[in-house]
Formats: structure tokens, sequence, C-alpha cells
């Protein structure tokens, strides 16, 4: 059975936008809605996933939440494990052969109390039956206690973001969708992962989409074979998952989201675009991933003795979440603002200092355990003022630590690199603005970033150009490159991109990236968009009721929104991966059209670096 009808109503009763992180919730409390925090102590439990349920967890839920949730202890379904014979047991997992192996033989091995097997995706019947067959052999099967398929195969790293997956990401990457040699079969499966992710998060959301997407391409594949499956579920009225208790009576035709699918191909300068926006930037030049950035601490700098072993760099994690409110204000500042919010956020804490040592002189904690002042309950009226401000004060101090290591981190890259020249001149040559140096010349300037920087430039240049270099220029340019240390591979492949695709960047495509959206989205959301009404293949389901074909024109007129009461009322997709870039764009986008939620999604995340390494692959001769 599925627990996820009434998600998106509970999302909107919880205030929260999330509905993945409402089902998490509900799955880890035996799939029935969570207590109340006035109510008696969670159940304790543990939780076993793979890699797969581990990475849609890790950015929704921290150990702490885990643990308020009653979760004791969470494990790799492939790890060793020891027998808790008196505890339940929530598995969290993707239905693959060897999964559903390692589950019999802790069924067999009567590891647990009870068992809750919860799949992300839908559970073929013959794996069913493998299960049901080892319970029974273990004479189990009154502790297996429910079995959920919970589409949940898609990852939430925002409120108003996704991505497919992360694990095995490399097989429906972008390298893995244009190779040369494909097979046909190769390009079903890759198509197949798609959209049952796709799926997945529709149904979680509780909406049955409008699909929009251009032809001729891979979207256009994920647009056909989405649509058939939601047809075929639709049909199925007995055991739909769209016509539970969340779409009630004449609801359904309302709640109707956009669903706008484009191509990585349609727009490949914004993926190498060096960006000045502090998410996009730590995206680009740290190592970030599922909401975490892995710093490598010092070490640097000082020299270690002569033949002494370089000293191993001590490595430090931060999660950048939802909970952070200067990372909610921030993510999408331009850098300088966030390197003076961080110094105001700094000399705010400086002058409470004073307060926090009185505060814990006040409390007998001078050099104490910050653990320590959780634990006290004295009531007179100093103490309780005391306890109740001091760790809100600590949490600050943390935040603001985080941000600074971060943000020098990125500054050390921006200035070693020049980051700010290379964004400022890709700025112009996708506007197409007046350049004030040439382009060789910052290829040859040695101080100016990395040889991957100045191919990422160049590629910007030779994309968006209307007018393909001569050869003789181009030879030229291909020199400077080589001299600098560039791998030209990826050139490449561009040029057999430009020669495929025959798509001369017009000026309207990359216009100022400062608010107006770059590239793919400004043919898809642009006043008017074209881009719903050009050379579009309209994907609709047909519904009995004449109030529908009126509300999908009004929809279409309305440049793709309709004032319903939606969470998002269009959901933008790139097939074939996308960037902080492009999400950024979309956030300022809602922004700037008050009431109007677009939500960001694509098949993987990639930074620059990832990007021009799968172009590389694609242009190895």
């Amino acid at each position: 059975s599925h627990s996820g009808n009434s998600l998106a109503t509970a999302a909107h009763r919880e205030g929260r936008r999330n509905v993945e992180l409402v089902a998490l919730k509900r799955m880890l409390n035996f799939n029935s809605p969570p207590l109340k925090k006035a109510a008696a102590e969670p159940v304790w439990k543990v939780l076993i996933y793979d890699r797969f349920g581990q990475d849609i967890i890790s950015p929704l839920l921290s150990v702490k939440e885990l643990r308020d949730m009653g979760i004791t202890l969470h494990l790799l379904l492939h790890s060793d494990r020891d027998p808790i014979p008196d505890v339940p047991a929530v598995y969290f997992l993707m239905p693959t052969e060897e999964n559903i192996d390692r589950i019999c033989q802790d069924l067999r091995n009567q590891l647990y109390e009870s068992y809750y097997m919860n799949f992300i995706s839908a559970i073929s019947r013959s794996k069913l039956e493998d299960i049901a067959s080892a319970a029974l052999a273990a004479n189990a099967v009154s502790q297996v206690t429910k079995v959920f398929d919970q589409y949940l195969n898609f990852i939430s790293l925002e409120d108003d973001m996704f991505i497919l997956c992360h694990q095995n990401k490399e097989l429906i990457s972008y390298h893995a969708i244009n190779r040369a040699d494909i097979q046909d079969t190769d390009m079903e499966a890759i198509m197949d992962t798609v959209v049952d992710s796709l799926f997945c998060f529709f149904v979680t959301l509780g909406a049955v989409p409008i699909i929009r997407c251009p032809r001729g391409n891979a979207a256009e594949m994920v647009a056909v074979k989405l649509d058939k499956k939601l047809r075929e579920n639709l049909r199925d009225a007995r055991n739909s998952l769209f016509t539970g208790d969340s779409m009630t009576g004449g609801q359904f035709s309302f709640q109707r989201p956009l669903f706008v699918l484009a191509d990585r191909n349609m727009d490949m300068a914004t993926p190498l675009h060096h960006t000045w926006t502090y998410q996009a930037l730590i995206h680009d030049v740290l190592d970030f991933h599922l909401n975490r950035v892995v710093l490598e601490e010092g070490g640097g700098a000082e020299a270690s003795p002569a033949g002494a072993r370089p000293k191993k760099k001590a490595r430090k994690t931060y999660d950048l979440t939802a909970a952070d409110s200067f990372w909610q204000k921030h993510k999408g500042s331009p850098f300088p603002e966030v390197a003076e919010s961080v110094q105001e956020e700094l000399d705010a804490y400086r002058a409470q200092e004073d307060e926090v040592k009185r505060l814990k002189s006040i409390m007998g904690l001078e050099g104490e355990d910050e653990a320590a002042i959780s634990m006290l309950s004295d009531n007179t009226a100093k103490l309780t003022s005391a306890v109740s401000s001091l760790p809100e004060l600590l949490e600050k101090k943390r935040l603001i630590d985080l941000h600074t290591n971060v943000a020098t981190a990125v500054l050390d890259h921006i200035k070693s690199r020049k980051l700010d020249v290379y964004f400022e001149y890709e700025e112009k040559l996708m506007s197409k603005s007046a350049l004030d140096k040439s382009l060789l010349d910052i290829i040859s300037d040695p101080d100016a970033g990395t040889p991957e920087d100045k191919m990422r430039l160049f590629l910007i240049f030779y994309i968006t150009a209307q007018q393909a270099p001569s050869e003789s220029d181009l030879e030229q340019y291909k020199k400077a490159l080589v001299d600098a240390g560039c791998d030209l591979s990826s050139l490449n492949y561009i040029k057999q991109w430009k020669a495929f695709t025959k798509m001369a960047t017009a000026p309207a495509n990359y216009g100022n990236s400062g608010v107006k959206p770059m590239g793919l989205f400004s043919r898809v959301m642009n006043t008017g968009s074209q881009f719903v009404m050009e050379g579009v293949k309209n994907l609709v389901l047909k519904q009995h009721s004449p109030s529908f074909t009126l509300i999908n024109k009004r929809i279409c007129h309305e440049t793709c929104f309709s004032s319903t009461p939606l969470m998002f009322q269009a959901i933008v997709f790139v097939v074939g991966g996308g960037n902080y870039i492009e999400y950024q764009n979309l956030v300022d986008y809602s922004k700037s059209k008050p009431g109007r939620k677009v939500l960001y999604g694509c098949s993987e995340l990639f930074n620059a670096s990832q990007f021009m390494k799968q172009l590389a692959q694609l242009g190895q001769k």
C-alpha cells in the first residue's frame, strides 16, 4: 500500500512546502501521522537504509531530529549488524535484488522484533513474493508488520529544489544520454529511470501535472513516457495514486502544476559560467553535495621540514540547512554582500560576548562544556533567563563560525583565481556587451585562474558567439589554451554539439543574469513565454470536464501560471543535469512575481568542473 495521498495536505497544514519531509516523518512513525509534541514518548526503533535511502534522508533530517522521532540507531543495510531482538526496525531502501536478498537474510537471522518495509520505489510482485517465502521459511510472517511503496525516489535539497539521485548518477548523466554510441535499449533504460523518479515526485506532491516540453530531444522522450505512466495510473481508478483523500471532488482539475521539461542541450553555457552568488559559488569551488560542505582545515601554507611527511589536513564538514537563518537569508546573495553580513554578525556577537561570559559566571559554568548548560533546572529568575538565552547565543556563534570559515575558503578561491574577472567577462559575453580586454589576454595571463577556468571561459565564448571564430583565429586560441595547460577534449565535443544543434544562440537567450533568468529559462519563463507556445508538444491528460480545457488555456495565457492554491504552480525540470545558478535565477524570478511559486528540479546536480569532465569524456578522440 502507499501512504502518500494526503501528504500535500499535511505539508500545507504544517506550513511546510517540503512534502518529502512530511512523508519521511510519517514513515518513521510506522506510516501513521507523527505524534504532536506534547504526546507520549516516541516508540524506540532502528532505521535500516541503503545508500539511496541515506541520500534522501540526510539533507532533510539531522541525527538529533531522528533521535527525537525515536530512532536510536541508523545503519546501512549491507553493514554487519548485531541482532536487537526486542526493537522494531524500519527499513527504507530500493527494491533491488541484493537488497531483497539481505532482507531475507535478516528475517532468517531474526535480527529484530518486527519489520516495517518501506521501498523507495514500487516493489515488483515477484520480489514481494521472495520476501513472503523468506518470512514463511523463517517463521516470521507475523513480524513483517507492514510493506509500503513510498514513492520517494528523489532527493529534496530545498523546499523548492529537487534532484533525482546522487548514487549511480552517472547512469543518467549528461554523458550517458549524449554518448555517440548509445543503443536504443540503453536510452530506454535511462529514460525509464528518470521517469520512475519523476512519477514518485508527482505522487508525493499529490498532483497530476500539465506537461510541456520542446520537441526532438531527451526531454521530449521523458515527457512522452511520463505522460503514459500517469495516464495508466489514472485509468485504474481503484488503485490510482492520485485519487486519494488529497484530491476529493472537483479539486482534481485545479490541482495541476505546469511541468516544463527542458533539455540541457538547449543551454550549455550557464553550467560553465563562473558565478557570484553564495550557494552557487560554494558548489563551484568547494566540495559541496547534499547540502554538506567539506573543508580542508589549514595545513596548506607552512611547508613541512625537509624530508618530513606532509601533514595530513584535517577535514571539517558543515551542514547548510533550512534551520540556519543566515544561510536561508544569504544563500542567493552576491558574495561581497555575504562577506559584509558575516562581518556584521560577528561584530554584533562580539558585543554580546560579555553577556555570554556574564551568564556563564552566574551559572557557575566558566570553562564548562556547553552540553552541561542544558542540564540545569534551577528556577531562580536569573538562572531561568540565562538558561534560555545562552544556548541561543552559542548557536548563533556556531553559525557565525561556520559561515566565517566557509566564506573565507570561497574568498581564497576568488582571489587566487581572479574569479571576479571571469564572472564579469562571461556576463559581458553572455549579454553581448562591449568587452574591455581581449579573450587571448585572459587565457595567456598566468595569474588568472586555473587551466579549467580558462577553458570554461573559452567554451562560453565559443557557445555564445553568433559567428564561430575563423579557422586561423581558432588555431590561435587553441595554441594559447594548450600553452596554458588546458585539455581541449571538451572543445571537440562542443564543436560537434554546435554543428549538430545548428543553434546560433541568439542574443535574447543570454540576458544579464542579474535578475532575468538566463539561457534555458528566458525561453521558458519570459513574458508571453513563446517557449510554451512554439514548437512544443502539448501533453495533457484528458479530463472529462469542460472547465479543464479552459483552465489549461488560461494557464498558458497567463505565462504558464494559474491562480490555483497550489504549492507550486510551475516546476521546471532539466533533463541532463542542472546547477545552482539556474535554481537561483528561478528563485529570483519567483520573488519578482508575487504569488507565483516555481520549483526547480534536475536529473543530477553538477558544478562546472564535473560538467567539464563529462564534456571531455564525450570529446575524447
